[in-house]
């Protein structure tokens, strides 16, 4: 049996490109991005359960954003400020966390990515206060990409042959690996490698 879809849910095309340069930005906090693509799919017609599942949430969560746009619109989607003592050390220390996340950790740490609890010791701060700044820029120390590619059309049959005889040499041969190219030393690169920075990960090239 065919499930039926859920009905579009009705969103003002002002709304709809607004929402789209939400999802786009890198200067939101990530639940303003997150509760975006929710609505986006929504209009689209998309089910409940699986945008939950497509951005990774709960459906409650979805149903939430939902109401949250019917009733007020996009100003509805940002959160109200919560009562009580507000958190004035994360507002006081977030310059200096942004500061040095986006800095290596000095050699004396014995480390070249920082974690939250690291960054906490060293700063004298809570962890969670570290993750909570980190979640809110995007930042995502521990991760690394490319952003250049190999323009050799032999390239895949190349790794392959490689691989290969690191996970099956030939009988009674040793397989010796020396890390060098010609022109660049073991340790240099083609091109520099592009710390950390805010909504974007250590890039690094393919060489």
């Amino acid at each position: 049996m065919v499930r039926a879809c859920r009905r579009p849910l009705s969103v003002a095309p002002d709304d709809l490109a607004e929402l789209r340069r939400w999802t786009r930005s890198s200067r939101l906090p990530a639940v303003l991005v997150q509760r975006a693509r929710i609505l986006l799919l929504a209009a689209d017609g998309v089910a409940n359960t699986e945008i939950a599942e497509r951005v990774g949430v709960s459906r409650p969560t979805v149903i939430a954003c939902r109401r949250r746009y019917v009733h007020r619109g996009l100003a509805r989607l940002t959160d109200r400020p919560r009562p009580g003592r507000p958190q004035t050390v994360r507002r006081t220390h977030r310059a200096e966390i942004l500061q040095v996340t986006l800095n290596p950790p000095p050699p004396r740490l014995g480390t070249t990515h920082w974690s939250t609890r690291l960054l906490a010791r060293e700063l004298g701060i809570s962890h969670d206060t570290v993750a909570r700044v980190w979640r809110e820029y995007g930042i995502k120390p521990w991760r690394a990409g490319t952003f250049k590619f190999s323009t050799d059309p032999q390239l895949a049959a190349k790794v392959h042959d490689v691989v290969g005889l690191y996970l099956q040499p030939p009988e009674r041969t040793v397989v010796l690996c020396v890390d060098e190219k010609s022109q660049i030393q073991a340790l240099e690169r083609t091109q520099p490698v592009r710390r950390v920075w805010l909504d974007r990960p250590e890039q690094r090239p393919h060489d």
